[in-house]
């Protein structure tokens, strides 16, 4: 047997971490310590976990998250009315089987967006495909795309991703343009694809917020608020705390 020839048409197949873990026990002479079968599954499992890693980092990357946020590292401490057990169900991702929404409110600091990009980490570690932006940003850059022509293929993009995480929702006010692709991508996701929306404004403003049209702001909060799992919290800024311990 050419451990050489076998390591190099490895590489050619792509298998690169196959390869790479071989090499390094041709060189120690250790893989006559394995049977055959328990070597080839040491040599896949090595291959698997390397692809499955690169592909989340891949999914982290195309996320776009403003911060590195966790489950693990939640503050369940600090009073802001999280219940931890109901959160901790949210993090199973049952909501994305089921096509069902998030909405999270309550003031500035109180960790929304954390908590929103935890569930969105979360996620990709799962092998979902998450995009996470700024809702004011976002609707800037569809209205952009309707002048260039690329206004469809943008709305594709976005209800191809398993989880859409709309951030600071309501801070800028929506025009006639902002309302009707807020309810081009609510009407691509509503009963297929999942949403976490976040906002400091409470959902019973939601209508008074979007204005113009009644109707678009009636299909807009049947879609999204009576599909949704409900956050609101309070208590006073974390960042608050933050700034005392510093």
């Amino acid at each position: 047997m050419n451990n050489n020839q076998t390591i190099e048409k490895l590489r050619a197949m792509r298998l690169a971490a196959m390869s790479e873990l071989h090499l390094q026990h041709v060189k120690n002479n250790s893989f006559n310590e394995l049977t055959p079968d328990e070597y080839l599954a040491v040599l896949t499992d090595h291959e698997w976990e390397d692809r499955q890693n690169r592909k989340t980092g891949r999914l982290l990357t195309q996320a776009g998250f403003r911060q590195k946020a966790s489950i693990a590292d939640i503050n369940y401490v600090q009073p802001r009315n999280l219940e931890k057990n109901m959160f901790n169900r949210l993090a199973t991702l049952d909501f994305i089987v089921r096509k069902q929404n998030i909405i999270v409110t309550g003031a500035s600091g109180c960790g929304k967006s954390y908590l929103s990009q935890a569930l969105g980490h979360q996620a990709c570690l799962m092998g979902y495909r998450v995009y996470y932006t700024n809702t004011s940003r976002l609707l800037s850059m569809l209205k952009l795309s309707k002048v260039d022509g690329t206004y469809f293929g943008e709305l594709k993009k976005i209800a191809r991703v398993d989880l859409l995480i709309l951030d600071d929702f309501g801070l800028q006010p929506f025009d006639n343009h902002a309302r009707e692709a807020l309810m081009d991508i609510t009407d691509d996701r509503y009963t297929e694809k999942s949403m976490i929306v976040s906002s400091q404004i409470p959902v019973s403003a939601w209508y008074d917020l979007l204005g113009g049209e009644g109707t678009l702001a009636d299909a807009f909060l049947d879609r999204i608020v009576n599909s949704s799992h409900r956050i609101n919290l309070n208590g006073e800024s974390m960042r608050k705390g933050i700034l005392k311990n510093e």
